[in-house]
């Protein structure tokens, strides 16, 4: 992990400034001041960062580029935002550092964690490295031209399996079976995903071609919860494209 020595050999022009108090600024806040990084704020937008060698905008992506505008010249700016490029932070000198992670709080951890980052020029793209780093997180570059494929994996990845456990705990309880059940399940299914990938993790009827247990987990769906039945069968068939993948790979293995 880079230290605050370290970090400090990049000669910038004073501390951080952390624009934005939400749970990502005061836990960007808190994280830095314990990794021994000068830090300041965090700040309300409008903030001019004129003490600042370095601004990291922790703002919706709605307010980045108002946010931006205030900054004084001369400071390297960055913001958090997976989705966009670093356009909006134009004509500064800037950069993005979008960690993958869901913040609850201001004692949130950022270690361990992946961060996607982006330079305008390569003082810039060191700075992200740099603040990463001392974050404990692992920088990866991620291209403009990726970035909405990226965010996209993101949002499914995070966003998307709570919709799809929303729609087993609505289901669950119509079976009078609580949440809680579930939970190992799905623990170990993440954790296989993590270690196996995707087609080696698969297991359930979809898997083994049981058709039959599949009309009958339809059927019920469709009774129960009959605003998710379009859901349940577009589920299906992607899972059907996984199985196909997973068999291909059994033979392959043989």
């Amino acid at each position: 992990m880079t230290t605050s020595a370290s970090f400090s050999a990049l000669r910038l022009d004073g501390p951080v400034l952390v624009v934005g108090d939400g749970r990502m600024g005061r836990a960007l806040v808190a994280a830095l001041d314990a990794a021994a990084v000068p830090v300041i704020g965090p700040a309300g937008r409008g903030e001019t960062g004129s003490d600042a060698g370095i601004v990291l905008l922790a703002v919706p992506d709605a307010a980045i580029a108002t946010a931006a505008r205030a900054i004084a010249p001369g400071r390297l700016v960055g913001h958090l935002s997976g989705a966009l490029d670093l356009s909006p932070l134009q004509p500064h000198e800037a950069f993005s550092i979008h960690p993958l992670m869901t913040v609850t709080g201001a004692g949130a951890s950022f270690a361990g964690v992946t961060a996607a980052l982006a330079g305008t020029t390569p003082r810039a793209h060191a700075t992200a490295a740099a603040l990463a780093d001392v974050l404990g997180m692992t920088g990866v570059t991620v291209r403009d031209e990726d970035r909405a494929a990226y965010h996209a994996a993101a949002s499914v990845a995070a966003n998307f399996l709570v919709t799809l456990e929303g729609l087993a705990e609505r289901l669950a309880a119509t079976a009078g079976v609580d949440r809680e059940a579930l939970v190992p399940l799905v623990r170990a299914a993440v954790d296989n995903w993590a270690e196996r990938g995707a087609a080696a993790a698969l297991t359930g009827p979809v898997s083994r071609g049981d058709a039959a247990t599949i009309a009958r987990q339809r059927q019920a769906v469709a009774e129960r919860l009959p605003d998710r039945v379009a859901l349940f069968d577009t589920l299906v068939a992607a899972t059907q494209d996984l199985a196909a993948e997973q068999r291909a790979g059994t033979t392959a293995a043989t």
